[in-house]
């Protein structure tokens, strides 16, 4: 039954860590659909890639602390031995989920610097689905989540 209970949490982990916000400018959540956001005219001053990382790795410390413990519950012998082992067990995988979401969270994206219209500077940090060079003219959405997008595309 512990072999089958380690099993069974090992793809929940996995599909749980795996799991990360889309960032990209072209990425929308269905609670953005049928809102109004501001636009702004700018221009891209400068842009520099950057690594995005979760902020929020909870899931993956409790996930793996579940399966550790399930797994480590599962060492042999008395009644001691099982609980010391779960408790051990929970610690390590603890720690891995909390580092393997963590890795597989990150995303790459670029910081943009830009200048709107009104002489103000602005940045955004988005994924790196869409690339706009220094120079080019742009507009900035202003919503639940702001991005910058190239001005041609509108």
């Amino acid at each position: 039954m512990k072999k089958y209970l380690s099993l069974m949490a090992l793809p929940l982990f996995m599909l749980n860590v795996a799991c990360t916000a889309d960032i990209g400018a072209n990425d929308y959540y269905a609670s953005s659909a049928n809102t109004v956001n501001t636009a702004k005219m700018c221009t891209v001053v400068s842009l520099r890639p950057v690594t995005v990382k979760s902020n929020d790795n909870n899931a993956g410390t409790l996930f793996g602390a579940a399966a550790g413990g399930v797994a480590g519950s599962a060492i042999g012998g008395d009644d001691t031995a099982h609980i010391l082992g779960a408790i051990g067990g929970a610690l390590v995988g603890g720690i891995a989920g909390d580092a393997a979401q963590a890795e597989l969270s990150k995303q790459t994206g670029y910081e943009y610097i830009v200048r709107l219209d009104n002489g103000n500077l602005a940045t955004i940090v988005q994924g790196n689905d869409v690339y706009i060079q220094p120079g080019q003219k742009c507009m900035v959405l202003y919503g639940r989540q702001a991005r910058v997008v190239p001005y041609g595309q509108y």
